[in-house]
């Protein structure tokens, strides 16, 4: 195969296209379900599994901390673990556009075959696709990734009680920053990396030893301020949060200060957030620490039976602030 541009025929499902697939693919994602190069994959289960899928169309497609690549196994490995699921396999499908440097999907295979080890997965099927110059922005990725339930847990927003207490696992705006910094080249010299990370490991362990977590989500798009408000849409409560209790860098908040941007509402690619019964959040938050990736976990806040579907912060200037629901895009192209 020539090494240089893809053309519209890598994506006709000929001799181009299998090329592809055998000296990229294979050679850097191959395990005994992939090498059977089906249209799907044959996986057997018997226990409860979970089940999710998205899209990554982020712009740039390198940034500092992460790529694309990287970004589209973490950001699906990390949805199923919101539930509770060992991630155990991911299926990706490619939508390149015609003109794209060969070069560059070879870094981006390769990222996602880093991760994949890292994180435990098997890349087990997937498709790839060729488009017209001008119709898409480089390469989108799309994944469909399938874990276990090991346990009997069942994380809802609709388990949330008052008193249950709020955790974040670390430092919010990280990614957010990053891909804007890598867009705009204006890093101002901060050198602020996106917090992209698979967490795995950090979550699934608490999980088999703290019975009063209720509910967990990633704050990706529309950061922490959104999922809050989805949480509290959801189960019909309040929720207080404390402005001197979010973690964000230095590096962070005077970047924000400065784009007259709101942390709260920018993307994280490596944080959770955590709803946990009150007698179990101080064991919850040790767990956490004892991790590289939860060095900077926090409590942040508790659930209330005041404010009804609304999330209220307490300032450090002794005041309430409403908390709304992200209502337009910070940046888009973000994830």
């Amino acid at each position: 195969m020539i090494k240089q541009k893809i053309m519209l025929a890598h994506g006709s499902g000929g001799r181009l296209m299998h090329g592809l697939v055998k000296e990229l693919l294979l050679k850097r994602l191959n395990n005994p379900i992939l090498a059977e190069l089906s249209d799907s994959a044959l996986i057997k289960y018997k226990d409860k599994i979970v089940f999710s899928t998205d899209s990554f169309v982020v712009t740039p497609l390198f940034f500092p901390g992460g790529d694309i690549g990287k970004l589209s196994v973490c950001g699906t490995v990390n949805d199923l673990v919101m539930l509770g699921g060992l991630p155990e396999y991911l299926a990706l499908a490619f939508i390149i556009e015609e003109g794209l440097d060969y070069r560059i999907l070879e870094k981006i295979v390769e990222s996602i075959s880093r991760e994949a080890k890292k994180t435990g997965v098997s890349i087990v099927t997937g498709d790839i696709k060729v488009v017209e110059k001008g119709a898409a922005d480089k390469i989108f990725i799309n994944t469909c990734g399938i874990g276990r339930v090991k346990n009997n847990l069942k994380l809802s927003a609709r388990n949330i009680k008052p008193g249950d207490k709020i955790i974040i696992t670390g430092n919010i705006g990280d990614h957010g920053l990053a891909v804007l910094a890598g867009r705009q080249d204006m890093d101002f010299g901060f050198n602020i990396k996106s917090d992209c990370a698979a967490l795995a490991d950090l979550l699934l362990p608490m999980l088999m030893k703290i019975d009063g977590i209720k509910f967990m989500r990633d704050p990706t798009r529309g950061g922490v301020a959104t999922t809050l408000n989805e949480v509290s849409g959801s189960s019909g409560l309040g929720i207080v949060i404390e402005e001197e209790n979010i973690p964000v860098s230095g590096k962070v908040r005077v970047a924000c200060e400065l784009l007259g941007l709101d942390p709260l509402y920018l993307a994280n690619e490596g944080k959770a957030i955590i709803i946990v019964r009150a007698d179990s959040a101080k064991k919850t938050l040790s767990l956490l620490r004892a991790h590289p990736l939860g060095k900077n976990s926090r409590i942040i806040g508790c659930v209330v039976s005041d404010y009804p579907s609304q999330v209220v912060m307490n300032t450090v200037l002794g005041t309430q602030r409403i908390i709304e629901m992200l209502s337009a895009q910070v940046l888009p192209r973000i994830c």
